[in-house]
């Protein structure tokens, strides 16, 4: 059996489960699309949505303002960067490639998805799915897979620590975009179901990839040694 240089970022006792999540997830995705194609309306669970969140007060503003700072391009950066340094100072290589892969393969999927879809919000603004809560949920996905694999959590626990992690960073980042009208609730849930869908897939990729450069390594260094 061959060594491997690191450990896995989709730990194995979780690929069965978060794989069936991922097809959901997709699925939903899928689903609101096309529910929501070309269209330019809120619909009615929005409308309710949109009306329990309405009227926050200038302090929760600031709030919003400072969570949706964290998912544009400065911010968003920054948050990858100071990642990537984690995972690299605690010798987990292919957790960092997860970080830049998992979280830009996120954001490339939900603005593909925007201009296929063509909902729009604000003067034609493409909002379906909503890229910052896409972002904030893969990066907390990522961290929460490190977590979970470092903890050597068993499939029950860190199904748990995963799908709560997500859910808390996809609340928090869709709360602040639906109050500052940014998105449509449904905008957010779409986000959020993209990252589920792509950061598994990605992070499968990351460990099969892995997987063969160490076996032609081993290969290489065999031979070497004949």
């Amino acid at each position: 059996m061959t060594r491997r240089s690191a450990p896995a970022v989709l730990p194995p006792s979780l690929r069965v489960w978060l794989g069936l999540h991922a097809v959901l997830a997709a699925l939903v995705v899928v689903a609101l699309g096309f529910l929501y194609a070309d269209d330019s309306q809120p619909g009615g669970a929005d409308a309710r949505i949109w009306r329990a969140v309405d009227g926050a007060g200038p302090a929760w503003r600031h709030v919003a303002l400072a969570m949706d700072f964290l998912g544009e391009p400065a911010g968003a950066a920054t948050l990858v960067l100071v990642t990537v340094t984690g995972c690299l100072l605690l010798r987990h290589p292919r957790a960092a490639v997860l970080v830049v892969a998992g979280t830009g393969m996120t954001v490339g999927t939900a603005t593909l998805l925007k201009v296929l879809v063509g909902r729009t919000i604000h003067d034609g603004n493409l909002s379906y799915p909503s890229g910052h809560t896409a972002f904030a949920t893969a990066l907390t996905l990522v961290l929460a897979l490190l977590a979970t694999g470092r903890l050597g959590l068993g499939s029950s626990a860190g199904m748990l620590l995963v799908l709560a992690a997500a859910l808390v960073a996809g609340a928090a980042m869709g709360w602040a975009q639906v109050a500052l009208g940014a998105h449509y609730p449904t905008d957010v849930l779409g986000g959020w179901c993209t990252a589920l869908a792509v950061i598994p897939a990605t992070a499968w990729l990351v460990d099969r990839t892995a997987d063969r450069l160490d076996d032609r390594m081993a290969d290489a260094g065999r031979w070497e040694r004949r």
